[in-house]
């Protein structure tokens, strides 16, 4: 139970004011909330679905620690390209 409260506010912290809740929030305006949170709830579901599928086959054949480099990397490429205005 303490991986997902660990995991639960990791995710909920990661994507607060993120652009998918600020889509929610113009599909909310049109749509309504109840509408609204089901469409996100299931499409951030199925995302994070793909994400643990992919990552549970991925810890079976890559070690972790180079999987975590290799994500802080992309968190840095990410972050750098959005300073400059890429993304």
């Amino acid at each position: 139970m303490d991986g997902i409260f660990a995991i639960f506010f990791a995710i909920f912290l990661a994507e607060l004011g993120d652009k998918t809740q600020l889509a929610t929030m113009a599909f909310a305006s049109k749509y309504g909330w109840k509408t609204a949170f089901t469409g996100a709830i299931l499409g951030l579901a199925a995302v994070n679905l793909i994400g643990a599928l992919l990552g549970d086959k991925l810890g079976d054949m890559v070690p972790l620690e180079l999987v975590h480099k290799f994500a802080g990397a992309l968190f840095i490429v990410f972050g750098v390209l959005m300073v400059l205005g890429k993304l």
